[in-house]
């Protein structure tokens, strides 16, 4: 098990979880500081952090993986386990130059139901047509 530790804002407090993963059977394991603890299972390390990230709702993740615009491909999560992926910009295809580490600290366009990535990913997907 990998451990990371990325910040997380509970109300206006801002906390550390720490995130216990492993890649080769695909999990993540929150503690927080209080002590709460849970783990969930899933495809890879990004489809994991999501989970966690819908079942705490009133806690906002400020790491790159629970950004709007970020995904892995099919490839990198295959390569990564899903910890490396793509920060998409609306009508540019993603390149090399735009691989994020999903624990990366970022607090911008940050959601909190992993289903916002998903609508975004394919309005991106839809935006490389018309570009």
């Amino acid at each position: 098990m990998t451990i990371e530790k990325i910040s997380i804002l509970i109300g206006d407090k801002l906390e550390i979880a720490v995130l216990d993963y492993d890649v080769d059977s695909p999990a993540i394991q929150i503690t927080l500081e209080n002590g709460w603890t849970k783990k969930l299972s899933g495809l890879d390390i990004y489809e994991c952090l999501g989970k966690i990230i819908q079942s705490l709702p009133d806690v906002k993740f400020l790491c790159k993986g629970a950004k709007i615009n970020v995904r892995p491909s099919s490839m990198s999560s295959q390569m990564s386990c899903g910890i490396m992926a793509y920060e998409h910009k609306l009508g540019v295809r993603a390149s090399r130059k735009d691989l994020v580490n999903i624990f990366q600290y970022d607090d911008q366009d940050i959601i909190n139901d992993p289903k916002m990535q998903t609508d975004f990913f394919y309005r991106w997907l839809e935006s490389l047509k018309n570009s």
